[in-house]
């Protein structure tokens, strides 16, 4: 054992462990995600409640261009009442449809951009405490333009969104210094900046088996398979 209690040999991975839940009540239907609130059986002897987002997961893409350059755009955030610098994102909300295949299209709406190369860079729980939206990160390179007369008119939020092409050391660097708060932004840059340590050597493939992801069993949750 370490001073601090801890176990020092011990495999260091999440695992599913769900608990019973003996009842779900809908709080609030909403557009995108609902409010539910779940009876959750910890014990024989102990339940407690817990309200969370049903969410449907999400997709998101660090944009590194053939300079080291990531690309990084402004929105405006309305629940925090910020504009925050963000690489290109989007929900999950097409049912059936592969994560890559989102990434493909989000790249190609918000960012005017297409990618031959792509990699899986991260996976995590945006706020496991209290949503059960999974978010997938992926690497995407070797760029080109979509032709304009193929491109996607962007409103509400994204229509003005300011974009930057950033070294990817100097986003890094700005992540550690708290200028940049967008949790797939964070983890994004983040991991690209360790896989750029390594020269991209272990990056998983598209296909990579993503069991958080709601319904993956059906979706991303098969074997890997090559690059998209």
């Amino acid at each position: 054992m370490s001073p601090d209690g801890a176990r020092e040999a011990v495999e260091v991975r999440d695992r599913v462990a769900p608990r019973p839940v003996a009842g779900r009540r809908l709080i609030h239907r909403g557009r995108i995600w609902d409010l539910v609130s779940d009876d959750v059986v910890l014990s024989e002897d102990v339940t407690v409640t817990r309200e969370l987002l049903d969410h449907p997961g999400a997709v998101a893409v660090v944009v590194l261009d053939d300079e080291g350059r990531v690309l990084l755009q402004r929105q405006y955030r309305h629940p925090v009442g910020r504009e925050l610098w963000e690489i290109p994102a989007g929900l999950l909300d097409v049912e059936g449809e592969p994560a890559i295949d989102t990434a493909r299209r989000e790249l190609a709406e918000e960012a005017d951009l297409r990618a031959e190369r792509w990699d899986v860079l991260v996976d995590l729980y945006t706020t496991p405490g209290g949503s059960t939206e999974a978010l997938r990160v992926f690497l995407a390179r070797d760029l080109s333009p979509v032709p304009v007369d193929e491109r996607f008119e962007r409103e509400h939020e994204e229509a003005d969104m300011e974009a930057a092409w950033v070294p990817l050391a100097e986003a890094a660097d700005a992540v550690l210094a708290g200028h940049l708060h967008n949790p797939s932004t964070v983890a994004g840059v983040l991991a690209a900046a360790r896989y750029a340590d390594r020269d991209f050597v272990g990056l998983r493939p598209t296909g990579a088996p993503w069991p958080e992801r709601r319904g993956a069993s059906m979706i991303d949750g098969g074997p890997p398979v090559g690059h998209g």
